[in-house]
């Protein structure tokens, strides 16, 4: 098991749902934490209660992965100390609306491809080249079952999740032998605040997602993200799907009633 005593980890969209649980999980292995989000209040809210956890040291800032120059400038930045990422958890991403594909609209295309796909690409861009440097180093895609299902109204979501697992799968060819190693971890219905973005802020529809089902956590995310994390050198979890129990596939999901 990998000592995350000795490692930085680099985790981003980390203020809030499977994010904010990533960086409480390698908190408490004592890991030291870079953290980003576009919501550098909550980051900056969390450092105490991380650092009480655990972390090492905490590093914070305010990111929006889908601004290029900004990831770029962000890295190359980094104080001494977290220089050198030994595990990218990349999280950042959302869904924008459930409509028909002919009836969508652009600017929530916009946003889930620049956020899902363009702003993944840029992190990995940014720091995957240090791994390889030093040949050793861990990327975590934050997939989703939509990578391999499509449901109805998912339609520009899916295709971004579907370009996550293609990019996971490329990326782990691309780094064969440089000691890299690449995992997507693709869970099913999570209770955070992604359905509610996903519904532009409406609470109610929000909670409607989940309504007479027992969805994941975002703990229990966080935990399959620290168990790939912390295997040895010679074991790669390449993907894990982690669905609640009352769920067997994107559309199949059993509510109670009452």
């Amino acid at each position: 098991m990998a000592n995350l005593k000795e490692q930085v980890v680099f985790i981003t969209g980390a203020s809030s749902g499977i994010g904010a649980a990533c960086a409480h999980a390698f908190a408490s292995g004592g890991a030291s934490l870079v953290l980003a989000a576009r919501r550098l209040d909550r980051l900056q809210a969390m450092e105490a209660d991380l650092l009480k956890a655990g972390a090492g040291a905490v590093h914070v800032a305010g990111l929006d992965v889908r601004d290029q120059p900004a990831v770029q400038s962000m890295v190359e930045r980094l104080p001494e100390r977290f220089r050198n990422i030994d595990v990218l958890v990349n999280n950042a991403g959302l869904s924008r609306g459930l409509d028909k594909l002919h009836e969508g609209e652009l600017n929530d295309w916009e946003e889930m491809i620049d956020t899902n796909v363009k702003g993944l690409l840029y992190v990995d861009r940014a720091v995957v080249p240090g791994m390889v440097a030093r040949e050793s180093g861990m990327v975590i895609h934050i997939g989703s079952i939509a990578g391999s299902q499509v449901y109805p109204g998912g339609n520009v979501y899916c295709a971004t999740k579907h370009a996550v697992r293609a990019l996971s799968q490329g990326l782990r060819i691309d780094l064969l032998g440089t000691g890299v190693r690449v995992v997507s971890i693709d869970p099913g219905l999570v209770d955070t605040e992604f359905s509610q973005v996903r519904y532009h802020g409406d609470t109610r529809k929000g909670k409607m997602t989940y309504l007479g089902m027992t969805p994941l956590e975002a703990e229990d995310v966080a935990e399959a993200v620290l168990f790939a994390a912390t295997r040895p050198g010679r074991v790669q979890v390449a993907e894990m799907l982690l669905l609640p129990t009352d769920q067997a596939a994107a559309v199949h999901v059993h509510r109670r009633r009452g």
